[in-house]
């Protein structure tokens, strides 16, 4: 090895020691500080750790899984459920769920004018209902089940579909 190697390889092992000395000195003084602060040991900041944490899923198989899942869907239905008895509104739902997909023709999805939705409609409301609510795969696109949204009622899809054959262009 020559000289000027050798020159090289010693500053670049002190460099590295140096940089490496510096890194154990930054992160005690780091921990040091951190350990200076007071931890607050609050109640709703435990809460608002896990809700943080907490997973966004589960995983449900079975008959068991089945039947928690069917008691969710009551339940979000129920607490989706207008107050009074009075039918939902077509339009409302539309707008927030449908037209995500309808209004641009996503995924092939007809949008609101007549001629791509003539052999449809003359399949007739109830076809098109059952489609909406049980999901429907043609030859251009697919229709997911209740546009996607599990807590829609039959009465919402019901509305939503009246609602678009009402208002084609």
């Amino acid at each position: 090895m020559s000289p000027h190697d050798q020159t090289f390889l010693k500053h670049f092992v002190q460099l590295i020691g140096g940089l490496f000395g510096l890194t154990v000195v930054l992160a005690t003084g780091a921990g040091y500080l951190h350990a200076q602060q007071p931890q607050e040991a609050s109640a709703a900041r435990a809460a608002a750790v896990q809700k943080l944490i907490a997973p966004v899923g589960a995983v449900r198989s079975g008959s068991a899984g089945q039947a928690e899942l069917d008691a969710a869907k009551a339940k979000a239905a129920a607490d989706a459920a207008p107050a009074s008895a009075a039918a939902p509104d077509g339009a409302a739902v539309y707008s927030g769920l449908c037209a995500a997909c309808h209004g641009a023709g996503v995924a092939g999805a007809p949008k609101l004018e007549k001629a791509a939705w003539e052999a449809r409609v003359a399949q007739g409301v109830d076809t098109l209902f059952a489609h909406a609510r049980d999901g429907f795969t043609g030859k251009s696109g697919m229709m997911p089940a209740r546009g996607g949204n599990p807590a829609l009622t039959d009465a919402e899809v019901r509305a939503a579909v009246q609602w678009m054959v009402d208002n084609l262009k």
